[in-house]
């Protein structure tokens, strides 16, 4: 019997990298929230962590994992397509260059912070959502999707904003930054949980499942799909 894939799982996965890949080009923005300052990512970063959290609800951990790699590549197939068409000479009428240099041609500091930043806390995220439905036998999801929000968000701001920023501001601003980007996405996923709690019901309902991860391998490097996962 071949495998069947769920289309629902196919665009819920693009819509997953889409915000990721959308997110990386604006944090090359810094931007203003009251006094704190903070890239402009959190605008819709969080809400990939949101369908991280659907993810893992209706299909598990394993599938999800297969996304959060699958991310990984479409930004990285992204980097490397954006250094490409900034090294190429532009032409002699068009004087846009270094404007596109700007907002595309993230440093390899950059680079480098959001994508282990990006790793460890959609692992974590992931992670804390899977073993937190099995010790709690389903129940709780909007406390699960917070603390994993917690979880994973705090470390990726942490991680991202350190590497990418140390010794470029000063150590109050970065702080302020990883504060506020926790803050911002915390009260975002806070402020949409009626509306996450009701995509997650309606998609279980629509694909006929409710995944508990109760024998899989947490290992992120672990490709390979275990059947007895239910």
């Amino acid at each position: 019997m071949k495998n069947k894939v769920s289309v629902l799982f196919m665009l819920t996965g693009i819509l997953f990298a889409t915000c990721l890949l959308l997110s990386n080009i604006l944090a090359s923005k810094i931007m203003m929230i009251g006094p704190w300052s903070a890239p402009a990512g959190v605008l819709i970063f969080p809400l990939a962590y949101i369908i991280n959290d659907v993810l893992v609800e209706v299909w598990g951990y394993q599938k999800t994992r297969l996304i959060i790699w699958a991310g990984f590549g479409v930004n990285v197939l992204a980097v490397l397509f954006f250094t490409l068409a900034i090294s190429v000479t532009a032409a002699p009428f068009w004087q846009n260059q270094e404007a596109f240099a700007t907002v595309l041609g993230s440093t390899p500091r950059i680079v480098a912070a959001s994508m282990l930043a990006y790793l460890l806390g959609s692992f974590l995220n992931a992670f804390v959502m899977s073993k937190f439905k099995v010790l709690t036998k389903g129940k709780g999801f909007s406390i699960r999707a917070i603390v994993s929000t917690l979880v994973g968000e705090g470390a990726d701001s942490m991680i991202f904003i350190t590497i990418a920023f140390a010794g470029v501001f000063p150590i109050k601003v970065i702080l302020g930054m990883i504060v506020t980007q926790a803050i911002i996405k915390t009260v975002y996923e806070i402020a949409v949980l009626p509306l996450t709690i009701w995509t997650v019901k309606r998609v279980k309902k629509i694909e006929g499942i409710d995944t508990f991860d109760y024998a899989v391998s947490y290992n992120p490097f672990r490709l390979k799909q275990i059947e007895n996962a239910k």
